[in-house]
C-alpha cells in the first residue's frame, strides 16, 4: 500500500459538502466526458447522497456540472445555451450500493426515454471519486512508499528531518506542489477575511445567524487565554460559514471540516509571525497526517461519522501547530494522535441535512482543541502509549460499528431530536 499526492487532500472548491457537492459535481462531469454526445441524463442517488443530498445542495451541483459542460461545448460549436432541466434526478435514500454509502448512477436517456450507459460512481469523501466502469484513481500515481505514522516517525528519526522535508523529497521536484500549497494558503486566508466581515444569516430552514464577525469583536475586547479562544472560534466560525453559504473554500480534509485548519493557522500566524512560507510547510506536514488517514482509514462523514472529518481535521492542526512551535517528530505525532483520539465516536448527524448543525460549532471547538493537543504534546518528551496508528485503526472500526442514522443520513442523534 502507498499514498498519493498531497495536493489531492487539498481540494479548493466550492462548499457546502465535498462527498454531496464537489463529489458530484466531478462525476457528472466526467461521465459527460466520456459520453460528450449525451443531451439527456438521468442521476439517481443512493445512501446517504440521497438522504442528506438536499440540505448539502447535490441538485444544485449536478445541475451546475451538467449545464456549464454543456455551455462550454455548446459555445465551442457556437449554438445555443442548454436547456434548463436535461438532468433527472431519482432519489433512493433507503437503498444504498455496495462499495460506499455515498452511491450514485448516472445514465444517458434516449429519445424513447430509455436508459442506456450506465455508470456507477461512489464519492468517497474529501471530493474523491471512484467509477466502477471508469477507474479513474489509476490516473493520480502513488507517490509515498510509507503509509503509516510509525514508518513515517521512524524515516524522521533515521533521517534527522521531519515530516515535510518527507514530503519535500517526495512531491518538491514538481513545481506545481509547492505553488498549490501556496494557493491553498491564500485560498484559506481569504476565506478567513470573507467570513470575518460577513452578517446576516445563513441559507436554509435553520436561518441560522452567522457569528464569526461578533466573535471576532467580542475576542477582541478580552486578554490572554479568552481573547486566543474567541479568536480562534471567530477565525474557524468565518470559514465554516463561507462554507455553508456554498463560498470557496479548501477541502481539509473536507468541505464539512474546512474551518479547523485554517482557524488555527491564520491565529498562530497573526500571534507569532510566522512566514508564510513556514506556514505552507505546516500544511505539508498536515496533509501527510490526513493522508495517512485517508489510506488506512476514511475521511468521509457517510462512511465512519465526523471523526472522520472533524476528528482528522483537529488532528492534521494540530500537527501543523505543533511543527510550527518547534516540536519534534515524536511530539508532532503525539499531538496528531491527541486530536484524533479524542474525537472517537463523533457521529455525523447534521439538522436538516445541512452543513450547519453541529457542523460549524463543532468546527471552532475542534480548532481550540487543536491548539491544546499541540500544547499538552510539547510538554512532553513525545513518549505515549497510544500511537496515532492504533487510533487510525479504531476509529475505522468505530465507524464500521456506527449505526448508518450516524452517519451522513439525519436519520438519527441531533438531527431527528431537533426537527
Amino acid at each position: 500500500m502507498s499514498m498519493k499526492s498531497v495536493k489531492l487532500l487539498y481540494k479548493i472548491g466550492k462548499g457546502p459538502s465535498s462527498s454531496h457537492t464537489m463529489g458530484p459535481f466531478k462525476a457528472v462531469r466526467r461521465y459527460l466526458e466520456a459520453h460528450p454526445e449525451a443531451d439527456h441524463l438521468h442521476v439517481t442517488l443512493y445512501g446517504s447522497l440521497a438522504a442528506t443530498g438536499k440540505g448539502h445542495l447535490t441538485d444544485l451541483a449536478i445541475q451546475e456540472a451538467f449545464s456549464t459542460y454543456k455551455q462550454s461545448a455548446r459555445e465551442t460549436l457556437e449554438e445555443h445555451s442548454p436547456r434548463p432541466g436535461d438532468v433527472d434526478i431519482e432519489w433512493r435514500p433507503k437503498e444504498e450500493l455496495p462499495v460506499h454509502p455515498n452511491g450514485m448512477k448516472i445514465a444517458s436517456v434516449n429519445a424513447d426515454g430509455d436508459l442506456y450507459e450506465k455508470w456507477t460512481y461512489y464519492s468517497v469523501g474529501g471530493g474523491d471519486i471512484v467509477c466502477m466502469e471508469n477507474p479513474i484513481e489509476s490516473e493520480e500515481p502513488e507517490i509515498y512508499e510509507l503509509h503509516t505514522m510509525k514508518e513515517l516517525l521512524d524515516w524522521c528519526n533515521h533521517n534527522g528531518k521531519t515530516y515535510w522535508e518527507y514530503v519535500d523529497e517526495h512531491e518538491g521536484n514538481d513545481p506545481s506542489f509547492w505553488e498549490h500549497l501556496d494557493l491553498v494558503w491564500k485560498v484559506m486566508c481569504e476565506a478567513v477575511e470573507r467570513g470575518i466581515d460577513k452578517e446576516g444569516s445563513l441559507p436554509g430552514p435553520l436561518r441560522l445567524r452567522r457569528k464569526a464577525a461578533s466573535y471576532f469583536v467580542r475576542a477582541e475586547g478580552y486578554s490572554d487565554v479568552l481573547r486566543t479562544r474567541g479568536l480562534i472560534f471567530a477565525y474557524a466560525l468565518a470559514v465554516s460559514e463561507e462554507n455553508a453559504c456554498g463560498g470557496t473554500i479548501v477541502t481539509a480534509p473536507t468541505c464539512g471540516s474546512c474551518g479547523v485548519l485554517p482557524g488555527v493557522l491564520y491565529h498562530v500566524k497573526k500571534v507569532y509571525g510566522f512566514s508564510d512560507r513556514r506556514i505552507v510547510k505546516a500544511l505539508a506536514t498536515a496533509g501527510l497526517v490526513g493522508n495517512v488517514v485517508k489510506t488506512n482509514a476514511s475521511i468521509s462523514g457517510a462512511e465512519v461519522g465526523c471523526q472522520g472529518e472533524v476528528g482528522v481535521a483537529c488532528a492534521m492542526a494540530a500537527a501543523a501547530v505543533t511543527q510550527l512551535m518547534g516540536g519534534s517528530p515524536s511530539q508532532i505525532e503525539y499531538a496528531a494522535e491527541m486530536g484524533l483520539e479524542h474525537h472517537l465516536g463523533l457521529t455525523c448527524d447534521p439538522v436538516c441535512g445541512l452543513v450547519q448543525i453541529p457542523c460549524i460549532e463543532r468546527n471552532a471547538y475542534a480548532a481550540a482543541r487543536a491548539l491544546d493537543c499541540s500544547i499538552y504534546a510539547l510538554y512532553t518528551d513525545g513518549r505515549h502509549r497510544v500511537s496515532f496508528d492504533q487510533v487510525v485503526k479504531v476509529m475505522k472500526e468505530t465507524g464500521k460499528d456506527l449505526p448508518s442514522v450516524y452517519k451522513e443520513t439525519s436519520e438519527g442523534g441531533l438531527a431527528k431530536a431537533v426537527e
